[in-house]
């Protein structure tokens, strides 16, 4: 019987890299990343992309697939992953899924259906909105698909044009909520979260981190390279306010501190998603025997008849 795919999730900075790269080393398996960041050529200090230290001699694979000027596509990920999921079972080992993207791990996890994309129709919507603005295309898509503009937020417009995108191209409505999910894999769910305050020093600790490291010339480089032209990249937690502050519309020490408190409201998103799976084993990160009481739920959920 090939292994059940074992998901590491939760919010950011609670150790879920550490946790699988144990566990990896236990069980015998290897880390499929599901952290829509580390697909990103060259951003590695601001996403925390583990190295070759931190990896522990564990494969890891999905790392650095894209140029930052490339949008994201959810559903190109899953082809990827699906496939590097299936010949690890294939081969006997354990498929660690490990990232704090929900959307990514219940992509490769679940069947979802997602809709096509098309540059043409996607470049035109994000032309009208550079130049007229969200509040236009969300009066808009609220006449088209009035549920969908009760649930879109007014000022997200990526959203709105991705909305936009999908009414047109097949005629029907915008879904804004995901369908409830049949499962594509046999898998275990592992939950990692700290509590709030612990979690909001060590999201401030690692942003420290990160400027020590030389984040802002990471992004310098990348900038070089054309990340403000990348949709998806240009976003990024730190990223985005390290290119404010290169605009001049941020000083350097408010694009570190904007970076701090954005990521910490994102952190809470994270556990807001997560914890929406009843079928999610959660453990305190900090506990002393994390990784022998993970491995035990492992173990006893891959021997269920």
């Amino acid at each position: 019987m090939s292994p059940p795919v074992v998901a590491v999730v939760g919010p950011t900075a609670t150790g879920k890299t550490a946790l699988a790269v144990a566990l990896a080393r236990r069980l015998g398996g290897e880390v499929v990343n599901a952290d829509s960041m580390q697909l990103y050529r060259g951003m590695d200090i601001g996403t925390a992309k583990p190295d070759e230290g931190e990896r522990g001699g564990v494969p890891h694979h999905l790392l650095d697939l894209w140029h930052v000027r490339e949008p994201a596509s959810v559903a190109e990920y899953r082809l990827r992953a699906r496939a590097e999921i299936d010949r690890l079972r294939a081969a006997g080992l354990t498929p660690f899924l490990v990232g704090g993207s929900g959307l990514y791990v219940r992509a490769v996890l679940d069947e979802l259906d997602f809709p096509g994309t098309d540059p043409a129709v996607r470049a035109r919507l994000e032309q009208e909105l550079a130049d007229v603005g969200p509040d236009r295309l969300h009066a808009r898509l609220a006449e088209l698909d009035p549920a969908a503009g009760a649930a879109v937020l007014p000022s997200n417009g990526r959203r709105i044009v991705r909305a936009l995108e999908v009414i047109e191209l097949t005629g029907g409505p915008f879904r804004a909520e995901l369908p409830e999910p049949s499962p594509h894999y046999p898998a275990v769910t592992i939950g990692l979260d700290r509590e709030p305050g612990e979690l909001d020093e060590r999201v401030a600790l690692r942003v420290d981190r990160m400027w020590a490291a030389g984040f802002v010339d990471e992004v310098a480089a990348l900038e070089a390279q054309g990340l403000r032209e990348g949709s998806t990249a240009s976003r990024a937690l730190g990223y985005a306010q390290v290119l404010a502050q290169f605009d001049g519309t941020l000083t350097a020490e408010e694009a570190r501190e904007r970076t701090v408190t954005t990521t910490r409201r994102f952190v809470r998103r994270q556990r807001s998603w997560f914890r929406r799976d009843a079928g999610t084993t959660w453990f305190d990160a900090a506990r002393t025997d994390l990784v022998d009481a993970a491995a035990a739920v492992i173990t006893a959920r891959t021997i269920e008849p």
